[in-house]
């Protein structure tokens, strides 16, 4: 199972469509978790042609955005957790750990800053944003791929 991750593409000011080098990875993929901050749900419609879109709401998503705060899902037997803010760095792997306590993977968003980090059987993956790239030195997308319930490759792509 290939799945493309992305997390604050602040449309319309930074997305105004997909941009080709995400669309690139979006082909083919399986599922699309979005990290929330999409800010119009014609982000979540947009992605939707391409695969099934998991999304969680973030911040700055307006009214339209119907998602929820907090997700949980299984991927391929891979039990994985969404949320868009995190909290501060100083923890952040513990206090996912108690908030997706089950969970094997935490998906998640808000800083803009790419995030891989794997600890005691729970990984958390924050892929930053492919287009508003803030103080990182290129704009990102994540690329997971699940096999049989494991986790096998998680990937930060620039894509700018």
């Amino acid at each position: 199972m290939r799945v493309v991750v992305l997390s604050d593409t602040h449309a319309p000011r930074y997305w105004k469509s997909c941009p080709a080098r995400v669309a690139g990875h979006l082909r083919g993929a399986d599922a699309i978790l979005h990290a929330g901050d999409v800010c119009t749900a014609g982000v979540l419609e947009e992605l939707a042609a391409y695969a099934p879109v998991h999304a969680v709401k973030g911040n700055n998503d307006g009214p339209d955005v119907r998602a929820p705060e907090t997700l949980e899902l299984d991927l391929g037997g891979l039990r994985v957790g969404m949320i868009h803010d995190s909290g501060a760095a100083k923890g952040r792997w513990a206090r996912m750990r108690r908030r997706f306590p089950s969970a094997d993977l935490v998906v998640f968003g808000h800083s803009h800053i790419p995030l891989d980090h794997a600890e005691e059987g729970l990984r958390i993956f924050n892929p930053g944003s492919p287009t508003d790239r803030r103080r990182q030195p290129h704009g990102t997308i994540g690329v997971l791929r699940i096999e049989n319930g494991h986790l096998l490759a998680a990937d930060i792509i620039p894509v700018t």
